[in-house]
């Protein structure tokens, strides 16, 4: 079976190295790929959201399946273009990637079908958004209601700080021009819930934790990951069983009674309150740096679970027992700007690297973005898993990349 990769970052460079080494491939494309998996898989230099393209692309090279990496693509209905085809896209329809792509349906369904999340209004009008926020107690979320590369979501700790993230969204729009959901603050600690999803068959694997912050001590603004690790041993396993049965299954099931079936992975942003799981948000494709250790730590071959799944089976997932641990490594500038052009020394030294943000000039790999790489380690426990990732970062030389020191230090 021939299989296409969508994507160019570090998520897709950990899907492909799992599914290269799967006996159920023949041949495995990414789409536009990166250095990183030009070393083992054939990249494809193909704009993936021009949707024609990429199903003439597929029809052409006998692609059995296609798993889109990034949630643009879904948002940008390439599913629906490759089921019309008869072609497997493990991938949810454009109308369920809303869940993701508009925080509002999100929120809307969470809300009719009773799964917990934090109490929140919409609006439309700036003027009514400031009135709002002065009769609210701080700290509140403010989130754009379309996709935003995971920078559309500001914990505002004042007033004033509320009042600059509306002016974003509003005035200037930074991100375009959506709805802007205003929330409660909720407390304890967060953790990434993924799952196989195909219609109603409902596969969980182990939970993470994301590091969102920029700056060690979680400080400093969000961004798209710094670091995680997994497994989670701070989150109660009655919680987790709890969390799959009333939230991941749930949704599921929530989005069938609206008449959407779901095919994919499913990945569940949780937050553990004194009142149980709640849900922060939902994204509708495999989480990123999420799957630089959940790929890693799967000793099953990712194919046959995809395979088993379209087939309408119940495949059987096996995972190591092992900790793994990612540390992501960024340009200087990330989130607001990044660096590009310069020289990376040291990464041929290790197997453990994903590329997130990398290109290849004169035959050297060179920064090429806001998040460039993320390393990781393993092993029997936490402290094992962090020592192997950040011995591994230290043998990578550039003078343009910063990382967190604390990753996975949450868990003691």
């Amino acid at each position: 079976m021939n299989v296409l990769v969508m994507g160019s970052g570090g998520r897709e460079h950990a899907l492909a190295l799992k599914i290269k080494n799967s006996q159920l491939v023949d041949k495995l494309y990414v789409m536009p790929g990166n250095p990183g998996t030009s070393f083992f898989a054939c990249n494809v230099d193909i704009n993936p959201m021009n949707n024609e393209e990429v199903v003439k692309f597929c029809l052409e090279r006998l692609i059995g399946v296609v798993i889109p990496g990034s949630e643009i693509f879904l948002a940008n209905g390439i599913s629906d273009e490759l089921d019309k085809v008869g072609i497997y896209c493990f991938g949810p329809n454009k109308k369920a990637a809303n869940l993701e792509s508009s925080k509002v349906f999100a929120k809307e369904l969470m809300r009719k079908y009773d799964i917990p999340t934090a109490k929140y209004e919409v609006f439309e009008d700036y003027s009514l958004a400031v009135n709002y926020i002065k009769t609210r107690e701080f700290p509140i979320v403010i989130k754009y209601d379309g996709l935003a590369s995971g920078k559309g979501v500001v914990v505002a700790k004042t007033y004033n700080e509320a009042l600059e993230a509306l002016k974003s969204m509003f005035i200037t729009h930074k991100f375009g021009f959506a709805k802007v959901v205003i929330e409660e603050y909720l407390e304890g600690p967060e953790f990434s819930f993924l799952c196989f999803v195909d219609n109603n068959r409902v596969i969980p694997m182990p939970i993470c934790q994301d590091h969102k912050r920029l700056l060690d001590k979680d400080e400093g603004p969000n961004t798209g990951g710094m670091g995680i690790y997994s497994p989670v041993n701070i989150i109660p396993q009655e919680d987790i069983v709890w969390a799959y049965d009333n939230i991941m299954k749930k949704v599921v099931e929530s989005l069938k009674q609206e008449g959407i079936n779901y095919k994919g992975f499913l990945y569940g942003g949780l937050i553990l309150t004194k009142k149980g799981p709640y849900v922060i948000e939902f994204n509708v494709r495999l989480g990123d740096p999420e799957a630089e250790v959940l790929m890693p730590k799967l000793d099953s071959d990712l194919m046959e679970i995809i395979l088993k799944l379209r087939n309408g089976e119940v495949p059987d997932v096996v995972w190591s027992q092992d900790f793994f641990l990612a540390v992501v490594m960024a340009s200087v500038g990330y989130p607001i700007s990044s660096t590009k052009g310069k020289v990376i020394n040291g990464i041929d030294k290790i197997e453990q690297v994903y590329h997130m943000g990398t290109a290849i000039i004169d035959n050297k790999i060179v920064t090429n973005g806001g998040r460039v790489l993320c390393v990781y380690g393993k092993g029997l426990n936490i402290e094992e898993a962090r020592a192997d990732a950040y011995n591994l970062v230290e043998k990578i030389e550039c003078d343009s990349l910063i990382y967190r020191r604390d990753i996975g230090y949450q868990s003691l």
